[in-house]
């Protein structure tokens, strides 16, 4: 079970902690195949201002944040998205990757 975490909305640009590019958040929660096993991660980000190559996607958690630099658009829906992704969080038995 994992402790609540409070997500950047959609369009946040940060900087990585010991990172010198600006990455852009453009997904929260996403899923995926890591050595055999699903797992998740609470962003994908591409590298701003390059845009996104399928290939370059990275993935983090909250704890990677060092700076957030511009903060996203937020409204009720993020916010509902953001309370639906905690109660996944306490449920799911996909393991968070830890980074």
């Amino acid at each position: 079970m994992s402790e609540e975490s409070k997500l950047l909305p959609l369009g946040t640009v940060v900087y990585l902690r010991e990172g010198t590019t600006k990455i852009m958040i453009i997904g929260q929660g996403p899923v995926f195949e890591d050595e055999g096993h699903d797992v998740y991660t609470d962003y994908m980000g591409i590298g701003y201002p390059d845009g996104f190559d399928p290939d370059e996607a990275l993935f983090f958690n909250n704890e990677q944040i060092d700076k957030v630099v511009f903060k996203g658009y937020e409204d009720d829906e993020s916010k509902r998205y953001n309370d639906v992704y905690n109660q996944w969080q306490q449920s799911t038995d996909v393991l968070k990757k830890q980074l």
